[in-house]
């Protein structure tokens, strides 16, 4: 949804609505950003302690989150125009691309070389919190955006409830590999993450913002 269209469904709000609109985006995209760093943090040790390139994938779309909020506190806090916005989503689509390559290569190299990634338990568990968890932060988001008529804060909602499927892909891939030892489902997992991260990057650099969260 674009910005015209958001400013066209919403009235005008008093100067002092919209900076309290503004302070809890900015603190969402905070909170949301402390989560990030942990995520990540738990995603790449366990991803290379199992040689997963799902959790590995994983922890780089956090990186990208992570990126995407600090665009939120920066728009907010410079009040930045439109042109600024649209360079911040060519970025963030920039960062998408960089995601896809990676987990491609690395996922084509562990199945043609049939090798087998390790159980991680630890990795199952933070794939079930994550699912948990970031289509409430995500609803939140969509909320206060929509109030703001801004398209840059629906779209990084967006990203947050595309981190909650791509966590669905990995803990179906990471308990497939441990229970039933499908070690294949690991880096099938890590294409499915591939492919929704190719989307979302295809829609950021068009300019297009999810309104599905």
């Amino acid at each position: 949804m674009t910005t015209i269209q958001l400013q066209r469904r919403l009235p005008v709000m008093p100067p002092q609505e919209r900076l309290a609109l503004e302070r809890r985006a900015r603190l969402l995209a905070w909170g949301g950003n402390a989560w990030h760093v942990v995520e990540f943090g738990v995603a790449i040790v366990a991803g290379i302690l199992a040689a997963s390139p799902a959790l590995i994938g994983f922890s780089l779309d956090s990186l990208i989150e992570l990126a995407a909020g600090f665009v939120i506190v920066w728009l907010y806090r410079l009040r930045s125009g439109d042109a600024d916005e649209r360079r911040a989503q060519q970025l963030v689509a920039g960062s998408y691309f960089l995601l896809v390559a990676f987990i491609l290569v690395e996922s084509s190299y562990t199945l043609a070389g049939g090798h087998h990634p390790d159980t991680s338990w630890v990795g199952i568990g933070l794939a079930a919190f994550t699912a948990l968890t970031m289509p409430l932060l995500a609803l939140a988001k969509r909320r206060v955006g929509h109030r703001l008529s801004s398209s840059a804060t629906v779209s990084e909602a967006a990203q947050n409830q595309i981190c909650a499927y791509l966590s669905l892909a990995l803990l179906a891939g990471l308990l497939a590999n441990a229970l039933a030892g499908w070690w294949w489902a690991d880096p099938a997992a890590a294409l499915v993450i591939a492919a929704v991260a190719a989307k979302e990057g295809v829609d950021s650099w068009r300019g297009e913002s999810c309104d599905c969260c």
